[in-house]
Formats: structure tokens, sequence, C-alpha cells
């Protein structure tokens, strides 16, 4: 069937993106947490964040070293800051290894940074592991990233929209009531981007653009150079890029 063959399309796409789980690799943490596996390991000094074993890489981290983006992603996302190159407050929704909020802090040292991850075991491994260190003004929340936004009172300059479960974005995060909720945690200056799989892995890529069209007023889409993924730069205003 076409389900089927769209679903190893992306099995496929995943293995291929992700590098072999490597026999040498030592493990840090392996733990079941009600939301999935959660495993760290480690290997020529990188640490490496995953949700299966041998699946894709949720982040990897260089101990002491918060400005190495390992992932090609990691750093296309920041792309977002040519819309927004002085935030004060910004909002990741997908801790992960905390890669993003990382390199933020290292060279945003003033801005108010909520970093929001549904699994508390994910939260766990990023301050334990993955030397992701919270202080005033950054934070690592647990909390479900749809109410949180739907919550919040002061918006942001920024928003990172990068919760993966093992293989794609929460339904949850995608739906047009989500993204309009996001639009409205955002400043009217801000810019919001959204990390999605490409269209060759993920069979609901053009829907998930439209549902960004329907929200925003301006919309650009990133390849990620070496990568299956895909970034989104949504403004609520037109501007060019």
């Amino acid at each position: 069937s076409r389900r089927s063959f769209a679903t190893g399309l992306l099995l496929a796409g995943l293995i291929a993106l992700a590098p072999a789980w490597a026999a040498q690799a030592r493990v840090l943490y392996d733990k079941d947490s009600p939301f999935g596996p959660v495993i760290v390991t480690e290997e020529d000094g990188l640490r490496t964040l995953w949700f299966e074993r041998g699946g894709a890489r949720q982040s990897v981290i260089r101990m002491g070293d918060p400005a190495h983006l390992e992932l090609p992603y990691a750093a296309t996302a920041f792309t977002g800051l040519a819309f927004a190159p002085q935030p004060s407050r910004v909002l990741v929704v997908g801790l992960g290894g905390g890669s993003i909020p990382m390199f933020l802090r290292h060279y945003y040292p003033e801005a108010v940074i909520d970093a929001v991850d549904i699994n508390p075991d994910v939260v766990k491994v990023a301050r334990e592991f993955l030397g992701f260190k919270e202080d005033a003004k950054m934070k690592g929340i647990v909390a479900d990233g749809r109410a949180f936004i739907e919550q919040t009172k002061e918006p942001y300059d920024l928003i990172f929209l990068d919760a993966f479960g093992a293989d794609s974005v929460p339904t949850s995060l995608t739906t047009i009531e989500f993204l309009t909720a996001v639009r409205k945690a955002l400043k009217p200056d801000g810019v919001v981007v959204g990390n999605i799989w490409s269209r060759a892995w993920n069979p609901l890529h053009d829907s998930m653009v439209r549902t960004y069209q329907e929200v925003f007023n301006e919309l650009f889409i990133i390849d990620v150079r070496g990568a299956g993924n895909r970034l989104v730069l949504a403004l609520p205003r037109r501007a060019p890029l």
C-alpha cells in the first residue's frame, strides 16, 4: 500500500541519516521512560541522545563546548536569528540534549531561555549527562509543549519547535490550533523556527507546511544539507529574507 511504502521510505531514510549503532560506544544511560527509550552513549568525545537503538540521533553534545553544533539541522536552525538578532526571550519546545539552548546561552548571556520537554527523563539526562546547566534565566521545564504555549502570558522573540519522538513530530504539535497558539505566544517582530522531516521521509510534509501557511503571514523553508531535516521560518508579518 502507499502507506506501507511511505513508512518504509521513512524508516530507510532514518537509518541512512543516522550512523550505524556503534558497538564501541559506551552506554551512559539506558531507560524505558513513559514516552519510550531514552539512551545516552559516548564515543570519540561526543555524547549522543537516542530515543531508539539504531534510530536517528536526537542530540549530539561535545562536553565542555556549549557552542559546538554537531548535527547539521541545529546549526541551520539559527538562520532564524536573521529575524530576531537580539532575542531577550526564547522558548525551545523539545529540550533533547540541550544543544540549542546551550548555544543560545553562550552567545546571549542575558536572554531568558525556557526549554520545555514533556519527558522528565529527557530533562534529567540533559542535566546529568549532557552538560545542560540551568541558571537564573535558563530553565529546563518538564511540561507538555502545547499546554505550556497555550498558557503563556509573556510573548517570546524566538520560538524553536524541535519536539520529536523517535521518528516524527507529535501530532498535537502539527495542528492549526496549536500553531495559532504559537503565533499568539510570539512577539509581532519575532520568528518561529520549526524542525520537520523533508518530503522524502515525511508523508505529511506538505500538510505540515500548509498548516504553517494558514497561520503565518510569511514562510521560508530551508533545506538542511547533509540531513533529512527542513527548517521552517514562520513570521507573523511580511518580511524579506
